[in-house]
């Protein structure tokens, strides 16, 4: 059979052309020795999952660590699974996060293009080339015939896939290939496998160790019948001419080793080294699965950036999943930046990461108690800017009233900082009191409406905007006292029965008269904050409700 003349007749592509051009056209990278080349190639789905952070950091982070390059490249291969917008999805998303690239669809670059769609003259460079090698055959099975064969494996529990004695295409003789040619049957390119499954070898991988490895014996399509790659055949391509050298990537992938180690070997390429982390899990009831994007919504970074946790927070818990002597470092380095520390490969986990909101929460309460009321100020508004309601947009018109507001709910200046802000959403729903558009009390005293009514009428007619925060808290204590309540603290637990309650009670109807809320920050200072008229109102409405 005359191979070349087979190579031209199955992909006439006159784009194509001598390898070596390849080769010249992207040179092995001019880089320090030990700089690692890692790269990101999502598919464009418009979807990040939280994963996409934690493949993407690890990646960042070896890449800059050893003076390397980390790039992104669109595997697009799959048409019908492309969004619009999706590359912009993905740049805005890590963004936000602080990954950056060096590189990639979108920017600049001498590897690219770096949309597989793009890059269809190399690949079909590179088929042409294994079908003149006879390592590569072009096959003219129907879907339908491929699933009796799936349906035939299934039933008598054999391996499945394209391969042995269900390779119906392989053994085609030159006759037979060009009639079926002739005929205009559509066909794909395979592999023709030169492996055996009863062949194991060690493997390292980089994340999971030394691990056993089945040769492929499967006649996988490398090139559809449209003449776009497979997965499998682009990445092996790809990751040569960008001149890829660690590939860090999700576990669902092990399974493809095989497959690429073969696929590397045929094509006469190094092969990378790579690195399996594990799934990103969550409990569940009494079980642990893989956190889902139909499930959780905390499986995509839209909902962080929608729900305003801060980046710098995300970031932080993603490297306590990413390495297991990250909580140490930060405990002896809480004020360096997140770049100083050494990440290692080495150090990722074996076994799932466990998703943890709650930790999640507690990190970023910790990193919001740190901003000053003018950090706060900026990334809230930056946040309702995009997010926010038009209430809470208009919460920044005078800064100067919430930067008041800021500096006394983050406890700014007192003996400790309070960690009650998780995320931008929510710490505007927290202060959402102090403005009348967004005031809404309940109401909910734990005392009679007759005994609460006397306690606001009493504090109203003695209230003086002048007072400071001593003054203000002697005429507490004196509408307690006229109401029975009992203002010294150890008289009050000696005999608790012989009072309707103590000073902090009617400090309670107090707060929730002019808050709503039972539990607040200082509410002297909340008072100065709204300022006496606005005070007032507030005391007299509370009354008219009871």
């Amino acid at each position: 059979m005359d191979l070349n003349k087979l190579a031209e007749a199955l992909i006439p592509d006159e784009n194509v052309k001598p390898l070596d051009y390849y080769e010249a056209a992207y040179p092995e990278r001019d880089l320090p020795k030990g700089a690692q080349v890692t790269r990101l190639a999502p598919s464009p789905t418009g979807f990040m999952h939280i994963g996409n952070l934690y493949v993407a950091l690890a990646n960042e982070r070896i890449a800059h660590q050893s003076g390397g390059v980390f790039y992104l490249r669109i595997e697009d291969t799959d048409d019908k699974r492309k969004v619009e917008g999706a590359v912009e999805v993905i740049h805005t998303s890590l963004k936000y996060f602080g990954v950056a690239f060096d590189e990639g669809a979108d920017l600049c670059g001498n590897y690219g293009p770096y949309y597989q769609r793009q890059r269809a003259e190399i690949y079909h460079a590179y088929a042409k080339e294994l079908i003149k090698k006879g390592l590569a055959y072009p096959c003219f099975c129907t879907e339908e015939e491929l699933e009796k064969t799936r349906e035939y494996q299934t039933e008598n529990k054999l391996l499945p896939g394209y391969y042995g004695e269900f390779a119906k295409c392989r053994n085609l003789t030159e006759e037979e290939i060009y009639a079926n040619l002739a005929a205009k049957k559509p066909y794909v390119i395979r592999l023709k496998s030169q492996g055996d499954v009863e062949v194991k070898h060690t493997f390292h991988d980089e994340v999971k160790g030394d691990i056993t490895v089945t040769e492929n014996n499967q006649d996988v399509v490398i090139l559809k019948s449209d003449g776009i790659p497979t997965y499998h055949f682009a990445h092996a391509i790809d990751d040569h001419f960008m001149r890829t050298t660690l590939v860090i990537r999700g576990e669902e992938w092990l399974s493809s080793l095989p497959i690429h180690i073969e696929l590397f070997k045929v094509l006469g390429f190094r092969l990378p080294k790579y690195g399996h982390n594990c799934s990103i899990q969550k409990i569940d009831g009494d079980t642990r699965r893989k956190l889902s994007k139909r499930k959780d919504p905390e499986a995509s970074l839209t909902f962080y950036r929608e729900q305003g946790y801060h980046p710098t927070a995300v970031r932080t818990y993603m490297m306590t999943l990413l390495n297991s002597n990250f909580e140490e470092w930060l405990l002896k380095c809480p004020d360096k930046p997140l770049e100083e520390f050494k990440y290692s490969i080495g150090k990722m986990g074996k076994s799932g990461a466990l998703f943890d909101i709650v930790k999640l929460n507690d990190i970023s309460k910790s990193f919001m108690a740190t901003m000053s009321e003018t950090e706060a100020y900026d990334f809230l508004k930056t946040w309702a800017d995009e997010f926010g309601t038009e209430e809470q947009k208009a919460y920044f018109a005078d800064k100067e009233y919430l930067l008041k507001v800021l500096t006394l709910c983050m406890g700014i200046g007192g003996k400790k900082r309070r960690k009650d802000f998780v995320c931008a959403k929510q710490a505007l729903e927290m202060i959402a009191y102090f403005f009348n558009a967004t005031f809404a009390p309940e109401y909910e005293y734990r005392f009679e409406n007759s005994v609460v009514k006397t306690v606001l009428e009493g504090f109203k007619a003695a209230y003086d905007h002048a007072d400071d925060c001593s003054a203000w808290f002697d005429k507490v204590k004196s509408v307690a006292a006229a109401n029975g309540f009992a203002t010294d603290m150890k008289a009050y637990k000696a005999d608790p029965t012989a009072y309707p309650g103590n000073v902090s009670d009617v400090a309670e109807m107090l707060r929730i008269a002019t808050t709503g809320l039972a539990n607040t920050p200082d509410l002297w200072t909340i008072m100065q904050i709204l300022g006496k008229n606005e005070t007032m109102a507030r005391l007299e409405k509370a009354i008219a409700a009871l």
